[in-house]
């Protein structure tokens, strides 16, 4: 797909540019109405097709949570395996700008099925929860308080240290917005064990040497917008000496993990991102 289109709908999706302006212009990019239309299953995605682990599996227990943070009520998809031995490491996984979406769930389920206690957290919860419009969800991110959204994800981590059959040991891992938030939680949190951020904005160069978990980056090699920030980040983690790597997959698009948008879905690089970012929760949350 013209890589035009590609950044077009990037814009759309974190400028946010309104709906009918981005149809127009994808028209325009596309030669015509009936093109754009053909185009737009592509690019907005199809969630039947991200259930690599059933809602049905019956090794797994699943339940929509609910519990009390500092400024409301948080909700989540708790998932967790069925039968295990001892005590258990924890993730949390954090979201695109879309919410907590079927694919969201779906990765949680994935964490889970790998031996792991995961928490896929609702930032939207505030608002009652993800709504099932997108363009209705990706406007609500604009409205989230700053100060409160990180504490409330934080109350995510706080939860899942608390469960009876928890180590302690606590990882996150987000997409997107949920990268740039990873980040964040990094700085915020002195217990968190491990960090994986996907296509993720940097944390602030001042705040680096808050970070005590081990980072792990993962950038797509055609992501202009979030890859700017890289430079700056390293020579700062470098600088202080933090336990980090470092992968950018070159030819690969924001969001090549999401296998419900084929427009940008990159299966090779993100199994090999996946790999290595189970490789690392096995290191350290066991």
């Amino acid at each position: 797909m013209d890589q035009k289109i590609i950044n077009l709908f990037d814009e759309y999706t974190h400028k946010p540019l309104k709906r009918e302006v981005f149809l127009a212009k994808l028209s325009k990019l596309a030669g015509g109405t009936a093109a754009a239309l053909a185009i737009l299953p592509m690019l907005e995605g199809n969630y039947a097709m991200a259930n690599q682990v059933s809602v049905q599996d019956a090794d797994l227990l699943m339940e929509d949570i609910s519990y009390p943070s500092k400024n409301c009520t948080m909700k989540g998809y708790l998932v967790q395996p069925k039968l295990s031995k001892g005590k258990l490491g924890a993730v949390l996984v954090i979201h695109e700008n879309r919410g907590l979406t079927p694919h969201i769930k779906d990765v949680t389920r994935r964490i889970a099925k790998a031996g792991y206690i995961a928490l896929g957290i609702d930032a939207l919860s505030p608002f009652g929860g993800t709504p099932v419009n997108e363009d209705e969800g990706r406007a609500l991110f604009a409205k989230l308080d700053a100060v409160q959204n990180l504490e409330n994800i934080k109350s995510g981590l706080d939860y899942l240290r608390g469960l009876k059959n928890s180590n302690k040991k606590t990882g996150v891992v987000g997409f997107c917005w949920g990268g740039g938030m990873v980040n964040s939680m990094a700085v915020m949190d002195s217990e968190l064990t491990a960090a994986v951020a996907y296509y993720g904005r940097q944390a602030e160069v001042a705040d680096v040497p808050k970070i005590k978990a081990k980072l792990m980056l993962q950038y797509a090699g055609l992501d202009e917008r979030i890859n700017a920030g890289i430079p700056a980040f390293e020579e700062a983690l470098k600088a202080n000496k933090k336990d980090y790597q470092i992968f950018v997959y070159e030819g690969a698009q924001h969001a090549f993990n999401n296998d419900s948008s084929p427009a940008r879905y990159n299966a090779e690089v993100a199994k090999l991102a996946w790999t290595r970012t189970m490789g690392l929760f096995d290191q350290t949350l066991k």
